[in-house]
């Protein structure tokens, strides 16, 4: 792949080229050279857009897709091709299909079906077989078929034991163990934030307590065992002052925030809106600000969409019934880039991909180009003509958005 990328603001603190706009050219998949202006001697194939921006290619830690099994939420085609026009040049994938992915083979039928694609699929094993929280999967095996991490989807380990010998087994070979935060004898029957908006509506509420007594636990099993935890999608104050003692102590431990629970409080629930309903539930603002402290000072490492396609079945139920999730690729970039500086906001979607065993890339000359290509100025109104996925299910509609991608350069391919 050939390409000329011309008048482009280059955002990139370890690039010598930050801050500055540049024409790019791209030889074979490799930044040849970039420049003030470079010509375009070869007759390739010209990128030339309004208020062009680059930045190394996004990294999303958790999606889903649905196939296997569920290929009416979202197939892997499609689901990539999501990703990248949304800019991720990169997405972890949740094990959460039918069958669950537990094995080395069911790894492997996952990079087959990516293959060739621009975005890389980075897959996530079952931690337990079948998620069921009782034996664990095929670590080992899954890990050297291609597993960057093991989690079992929204799934709490109920058994202390087990996540201690998780821990301690998958420390052998540096696996990455990650634990969903929710004691569920604590949040009993809840489905949204236990506060004032969940007492007003009528709906049970899941309390604080609840997540943050969980990653206590975590926390303590860590300590003990040594290895290496990741704890997905934290939403309050509390799990955020948690972690930042764990990380005081050098505790091996990593988190992340969706990208919703930055945006939105659970005031949002007063028209019973099923595209709200997501786990963890939406909070406070006195949450959401700690959230916002904890992404500033390091504590919380990086942010998720959190990408969870669902049919129209699994939404369109009275708020009991409905399915928990949101899709989130598409809007991913223009929330962010309401909440932060375009620097900050490129900082986050670039963060954590050392820790999913991702090299992190450069623009500079002589490096592989893997690069998400933006506009950070443009405002709208996030409407389903924004959604590629085949689920509609956004907790994002109708909110007002900053910034527009127009796609992503990898693996030697480009998608706009």
């Amino acid at each position: 792949m050939n390409v000329l990328i011309k008048t482009a603001t280059i955002i990139d603190p370890s690039s010598k080229f930050h801050n500055q706009t540049c024409d790019v050219l791209i030889e074979k998949g490799k930044i040849s050279k970039i420049a003030k202006s470079i010509k375009n001697t070869n007759n390739y194939k010209t990128i030339d857009l309004e208020n062009l921006h680059l930045s190394q290619g996004w990294f999303d830690s958790s999606v889903c897709f649905g196939e296997p099994g569920f290929e009416d939420r979202e197939t892997i085609e499609n689901g990539l091709k999501t990703a990248a026009k949304s800019g991720f040049a990169s997405v972890a994938l949740q094990a959460n299909t039918n069958p669950i992915i537990d094995s080395n083979a069911d790894v492997a039928f996952l990079l087959s079906k990516a293959q060739n694609h621009a975005v890389n699929l980075l897959p996530i094993g079952a931690l337990t077989k079948n998620s069921e929280s009782v034996d664990l999967a095929e670590l080992f095996d899954m890990k050297n078929a291609g597993a960057v991490a093991f989690s079992d989807y929204k799934k709490p380990i109920k058994n202390p034991n087990l996540l201690k010998i998780a821990l301690q087994y998958a420390s052998n070979f540096g696996g990455l163990v990650c634990s969903f935060p929710l004691d569920t004898q604590i949040a009993g029957k809840g489905m949204v934030n236990e506060e004032f908006t969940s007492t007003s509506l009528g709906l049970k509420g899941s309390p604080n307590l609840a997540e943050a007594m969980q990653v206590a636990r975590d926390l303590f099993l860590l300590e003990y065992t040594g290895g290496k935890l990741h704890i997905p999608t934290i939403s309050t104050a509390e799990s955020v002052e948690l972690i930042r003692q764990a990380k005081a102590k050098k505790l091996d431990v990593s988190c992340s925030v969706a990208i919703h629970n930055l945006c939105l409080t659970d005031s949002v629930l007063e028209q019973f809106d099923t595209n709200y309903k997501v786990n963890p539930p939406l909070r406070t603002q006195t949450d959401i600000d700690a959230l916002i402290e904890g992404l500033k000072d390091g504590t919380i490492d990086m942010v998720t969409s959190d990408h969870n396609p669902l049919t129209i079945e699994d939404k369109n139920v009275e708020f009991d019934h409905a399915a928990y999730g949101t899709i989130g690729l598409e809007s991913a970039f223009g929330a962010l880039n309401n909440l932060f500086s375009t620097k900050k906001t490129i900082q986050l979607l670039t963060k954590g991909k050392s820790r999913f065993g991702q090299d992190q890339t450069t623009i500079n000359e002589g490096e592989i180009a893997n690069l998400t290509l933006f506009n950070p100025n443009t405002k709208y109104a996030f409407a389903e003509t924004n959604i590629v996925s085949k689920s509609k299910n956004s907790a994002f509609l109708g909110q007002e958005l900053k910034g527009t991608v127009y796609g992503i350069i990898a693996n030697n391919k480009t998608v706009l």
